[in-house]
């Protein structure tokens, strides 16, 4: 299994982009920074799209990612809580920016792209919704995806994500403390986890459901007495103004942890 990191920041800028991964070309967590970091080829591999909650920073690309699929006649799957959807489907994809992904767009994009519309036919949108639940695993494009609930402002989900050979990543999605629930029900090789801002945040930051690298600590501290191991660590979700702060400050959990707990950045690529 190939992880990607397409975006690892909350902000964007020239060289940073909002949360996005890419699990073997084709899986992929959040939406943040997708369509922006990929060229059109490569999105065309994209079957799935795995949401952990509604927030901008999580969704923004997925009205162009799907206004791009029209040209190849594709269809790509949305797995998300209806809870997610209820914002997503009236904000992002109801048709008064874009056309309306989740119908047959052909006769609308006819009148303003010519010749270069082509008919998908009915019953096939660009964007296909599917609700998951929390707690229940659902099989994936050959993944197995266990979906579990997180401690965030608005309801948001991690995913445990296993390939067929049985290697497995978990990302946390935007998350405040109190993670033993996931960390009982899991056992990866990869954790991928937030920190939002530095330490001197993180009472503010634990009040609107994300981590410093102090609470960062105490949550794999939590992991590790409980699992009796630490897998490695790649921390995103990083608020740019903060970034070196944040570096020096996941750098020094590292020593003290005696850990493999490092930064990911955009263009990121690990074996898992």
């Amino acid at each position: 299994m190939e992880l990607s990191i397409l975006g690892a920041h909350d902000l964007e800028s020239k060289d940073a982009h909002p949360t996005c991964l890419l699990i073997d070309g084709s899986l992929v967590i959040d939406a943040g920074g997708l369509a922006s970091s990929l060229t059109l080829l490569q999105q065309q591999q994209i079957r799935n799209v795995l949401l952990t909650h509604h927030h901008l920073d999580h969704t923004r690309d997925l009205p162009t990612l799907g206004f791009n699929v029209i040209l190849w006649q594709g269809q790509i799957t949305v797995h998300a809580l209806a809870q997610t959807f209820d914002i997503v489907v009236p904000c992002l994809l109801d048709g008064r920016i874009y056309v309306d992904l989740l119908i047959d767009p052909t006769m609308v994009l006819k009148g303003s792209m010519g010749s270069n519309a082509v008919s998908q036919g009915e019953d096939r949108p660009p964007l296909k919704l599917c609700e998951i639940e929390p707690y229940k695993k659902e099989i994936i494009d050959g993944y197995e995806v266990l979906p579990l609930p997180v401690n965030h402002c608005v309801p948001s989900v991690g995913y445990l994500v296993t390939s067929s050979t049985g290697r497995s990543l978990f990302y946390t999605g935007d998350t405040g403390p109190g993670l033993s629930d996931c960390w009982n029900r899991i056992n990866p090789h990869l954790i991928l986890i937030e920190a939002t801002a530095p330490s001197k945040f993180t009472e503010k930051l634990a009040s609107r459901g994300h981590l410093s690298p102090q609470s960062l600590k105490e949550e794999l501290s939590q992991f590790r007495k409980l699992k009796g191991y630490l897998p490695r660590v790649i921390v995103i979700h990083r608020a740019l103004p903060y970034e070196q702060q944040i570096k020096e400050e996941i750098d020094q959990v590292a020593i003290e942890l005696n850990a493999d707990i490092e930064l990911g950045y955009e263009g990121m690529t690990i074996s898992i």
